[in-house]
């Protein structure tokens, strides 16, 4: 393990930090554009993306995945549900269940907001190489706490194959 202190590594791991904001800002700079056409900020984009890729999420396993608190969830998943972009069942097994499904016009925000983002990775992968994709999971799931990774790979590992 290098010395994350040491001038030159110290340097390399800075400017792979600023590179990591900076690809970000870009990243989401085109959903955000569509969101705010609606109203809609970031949590409602991270929302979209989980229902639309767990279609029958409970609001319980969303909160887990999202990490974010019940009150900010609430407020989110009131807008995405009038406006038409998600709609909700309850269980059948448990009835205290709300399973939480994309509606066709949320299907076609999903794509929306997905598309831009899609092109961006695709392009960069393309341009960093052949093995950029292993590479770039690599990187990405170690970034991940470690008493997560199972379970962040087995939910890529669900959505991918469904």
């Amino acid at each position: 393990m290098p010395d994350a202190n040491t001038g030159t590594t110290a340097d390399r791991l800075t400017e792979a930090i600023e590179l990591l904001f900076f690809a970000y800002r870009d990243f989401i700079s085109d959903p955000d554009a569509i969101l705010s056409e609606y109203g809609f900020g970031r949590a409602h984009h991270r929302v979209v993306h989980f229902v639309g890729r767990n279609p029958g999420i409970t609001v319980a396993e969303l909160l887990d995945i999202l990490r974010i608190t019940k009150q900010s969830l609430a407020r989110v998943l009131k807008q995405l549900i009038e406006r038409g972009f998600i709609e909700q069942e309850t269980g059948k097994q448990d009835r205290r269940q709300r399973l939480l499904f994309l509606t066709v016009t949320g299907r076609e925000l999903e794509q929306r907001l997905a598309a831009p983002q899609r092109m961006r990775v695709a392009t960069a992968m393309e341009k960093a190489g052949p093995d950029a994709d292993a590479a770039w999971r690599a990187i990405l799931l170690a970034l991940v706490n470690e008493e997560d990774r199972a379970e962040v790979e087995a939910l890529i590992a669900k959505t991918s194959a469904g």
